[in-house]
């Protein structure tokens, strides 16, 4: 039995291929559409910030952190809107697993691109209010919580999980 064939059949004994696909497929859009929505508010805030009032007391540290908020805001605004954009171009195409698996991918990059946004708007927020030192603690915080949450706690699952899926 292949490893694909293998996980065809921990996920549902019953499902062929070509259902996988379609149900795994569905869910990664399902939650994609969730992300971006969050990431298209950050976004959109981050574009109004340098036209309010408050905007002028940023100094230079906080404006580069305005800069990053900003341009991961829009990368991960672009990766998280790509699959659903590629999923209407290759509709009917047969290429399913091919956008699976590229939109796994994008979700990843938008994922890190949105945990790089979140930090540098909470440390910009947190530097014009109470200073740089604090600024980088807090940002320090979010940092690490989001790569544990989002990326190194999965990854250690999968790892902790790989003989116990190879068994089933």
């Amino acid at each position: 039995m292949t490893e694909q064939e293998h996980r065809i059949l921990l996920t549902n004994p019953e499902e062929n291929p070509k259902e996988r696909v379609d149900r795994e497929l569905s869910e990664l859009l399902q939650g994609l559409r969730v992300q971006s929505t969050g990431v298209q508010v950050l976004f959109a805030f981050l574009l109004t910030l340098p036209f309010s009032a408050g905007f002028s007391r940023v100094d230079e540290f906080g404006k580069w952190l305005f800069y990053a908020a900003l341009v991961s805001a829009a990368v991960a605004s672009i990766c998280l809107l790509a699959p659903a954009v590629q999923n209407r171009i290759l509709f009917r195409s047969g290429l399913k697993e091919i956008m699976l698996h590229r939109a796994n991918e994008l979700a990843v990059v938008g994922g890190i691109a949105l945990a790089v946004s979140m930090t540098c708007s909470t440390g910009l927020v947190v530097e014009v209010y109470l200073g740089a030192t604090p600024a980088i603690l807090i940002a320090a915080g979010v940092v690490l919580l989001s790569t544990w949450l989002w990326f190194v706690q999965p990854l250690l699952t999968l790892q902790r999980n790989r003989g116990r899926i190879a068994d089933s």
